[in-house]
């Protein structure tokens, strides 16, 4: 039996999918957990083979937890299959990367193929992620675009960062400009569906 733990904060869905993934007579869900900041607590407990993570969940999104995960066979499962996650999921290490509304025969085979080491990529989302490039913004302008995002004031992400109000404003028109955006709104929009926040 492959042993699964499923990480998505939609009860319905998520136990939807363990329902599926039970009639299959090789697959075994053993955990389910509703947050990201509990994804790694699951894993220690109950030792699956495959863990299946959403992107959007509270507490710590599914790319993070999915990166504290090192060695593990990750699959994510996602209704956000915007080309920088595919790219943000590869670097942590996934080896499975499909859209939610792929059928459940299609996440079984995922999990197999991850289980015995291999990679499974939706083909639509590798070649979109392919077509948009690689991520323009340096890691201190998506630290600023993302703190611009929730809410925060220049003030407020210079000092959140450790930087000056002016250093601030550099990194969000460098930002604006590398995303060919016209002010901090549009840049955070474009950046988010990229998938590059």
């Amino acid at each position: 039996m492959i042993r699964v733990l499923l990480a998505d904060d939609e009860h319905l869905v998520r136990t939807a999918i363990a329902t599926l993934l039970g009639l299959e007579p090789d697959l075994e869900v053993v955990a389910q957990v509703a947050r990201g900041d509990e994804v790694a607590a699951a894993v220690a407990a109950h030792d699956p083979d495959v863990v299946v993570l959403d992107i959007e969940m509270p507490g710590m999104d599914g790319l993070t937890a999915a990166d504290a995960l090192p060695g593990r066979a990750v699959v994510i499962l996602t209704s956000f299959g915007r080309p920088g996650h595919l790219r943000r999921a590869l670097a942590a290490g996934v080896r499975g990367f499909l859209p939610k509304d792929a059928p459940a025969e299609e996440l079984a085979t995922a999990i197999r193929k991850v289980h015995t080491g291999g990679r499974y990529l939706d083909p639509e989302l590798t070649a979109t992620a392919m077509m948009a490039g690689d991520n323009p913004l340096t890691d201190r302008e998506r630290d600023a675009l993302r703190s611009a995002a929730a809410g925060a004031s220049v003030a407020e992400i210079a000092r959140t960062l450790h930087l000056t109000e002016g250093t601030v404003r550099n990194y969000l028109s460098s930002a604006i400009t590398k995303l060919g955006a016209t002010n901090r709104i549009t840049a955070i929009r474009a950046a988010e569906e990229k998938g590059w926040l």
